[in-house]
């Protein structure tokens, strides 16, 4: 199997680790194991309780705890309908695994997370992008889609709130993905990690296995959660997919970590008290970049709707990733080229950090453009 170089995550891993200012992480200003635990009504008593695990193998498909708190995210799923996974990657790489096989046809949104169409493309699947366009809010056309969906197409893929440019699509608009996989019988997979994560504090979108008997959702503890250091996530999908994915699971993976399950469950406990501080951070931080691209001459954006990311548009005739590590050398600032993500003249920006940082991160990336305009 031949599989192409993960150009995001090799960027990352190389030099995120030295970054003054990361402006590049995607995840939600992470919590503390403290912040975490003392978010229990008796703190003591978990931590407590918490030390006495032996620690041997977990529940192979997740704990019933776990499974039960996150069909709980949905409308129509069930306990049986998850499976706990090291995260969204695992996930998405597990539904892929299991679905795709050579000769098949994939389509999958661009931009998005390159795992979603390198994966299937390195198992011999034919992959066609359904373009996201600025002049479109980087949202899928439909009209697109239907040209290029056919009786060969057995899965679409989606990643709504979308990473890079923090789009999102309404549930009008995932009812009409619906309704063009209906007609050729293909599945649909949408990676929602970002999910609940919306600039519109009012915003309500379902979940694509809300909408359809073939949907298939993954999802996280690390972006909307803030704790990506539990190596979390989970597939929630039809009982057909499950079983397929168990199958498959078999060869890859045992259980998760039996403590990052005991505290994902204790998070999920208090979903609403994280995501009301999360949702705080987004809005308060996406206002400091939108006020901050105002002033800025060299950049433009398409503001995002959702997520942690947005792509900034600069006007300098110099490569993304030379803009990006002339940034990180004169300044320590840490930002993500538009390159990773095919996109070059752009750079994506994680505004999800602490506040102070993204602050300082963004004078610094002023001073940089007023040395280079």
């Amino acid at each position: 199997m031949q599989v192409k170089p993960f150009k995001v995550e090799e960027w990352m891993n190389t030099y995120e680790k030295d970054a003054v200012y990361n402006i590049a992480e995607t995840c939600v200003d992470s919590l503390t194991l403290e912040e975490l635990i003392r978010l229990s009504d008796e703190p003591d008593r978990f931590f407590r309780e918490l030390s006495q695990q032996k620690l041997t193998y977990g529940h192979i498909e997740g704990s019933p705890e776990f499974r039960s708190l996150v069909a709980g995210l949905y409308r129509s799923m069930r306990p049986e309908n998850v499976l706990a996974m090291n995260g969204a990657i695992g996930a998405n790489y597990l539904v892929l695994y299991s679905l795709v096989q050579p000769g098949d046809e994939v389509i999958v949104v661009h931009p998005t997370y390159q795992q979603l169409y390198s994966v299937p493309e390195s198992f011999g699947a034919e992959v066609k992008l359904l373009r996201l366009r600025p002049e479109n809010g980087f949202r899928p056309d439909p009209d697109e889609l239907r040209s290029l969906v056919s009786s060969q197409t057995k899965l679409i893929v989606i990643n709504n709130p979308n990473n890079p440019s923090g789009a999102l699509m309404g549930e009008a608009e995932l009812a009409d993905i619906v309704g063009i996989a209906r007609s050729v019988n293909a599945f649909v997979l949408c990676d929602e990690v970002y999910r609940g994560l919306y600039q519109d504090p009012d915003a309500q979108v379902p979940s694509i296995v809300d909408l359809y008997e073939k949907g298939i959702s993954t999802g996280s503890m690390s972006k909307a959660f803030s704790l990506a250091g539990l190596r979390l996530g989970w597939i929630a999908a039809p009982l057909e997919v499950i079983r397929e994915c168990l199958k498959h699971r078999d060869y890859t993976t045992i259980s998760c970590g039996l403590l990052d399950d005991a505290l994902a469950v204790h998070a999920l406990k208090n979903c609403d008290k994280i995501m009301e501080r999360n949702g705080k951070i987004v809005r308060r931080n996406l206002h400091i970049l939108d006020e901050w691209v105002q002033r800025e001459p060299l950049v433009s954006y398409v503001k995002p709707q959702a997520g942690t990311t947005a792509l900034l548009q600069y006007d300098l005739p110099v490569p993304s990733e030379t803009f990006c590590l002339d940034l990180f050398q004169a300044t320590g600032v840490f930002l993500t080229p538009g390159s990773c993500f095919d996109l070059e003249g752009h750079v994506r920006i994680g505004y999800a950090c602490d506040t102070e940082v993204l602050r300082a991160g963004l004078v610094k990336v002023s001073e940089f453009l007023r040395s280079r305009g």
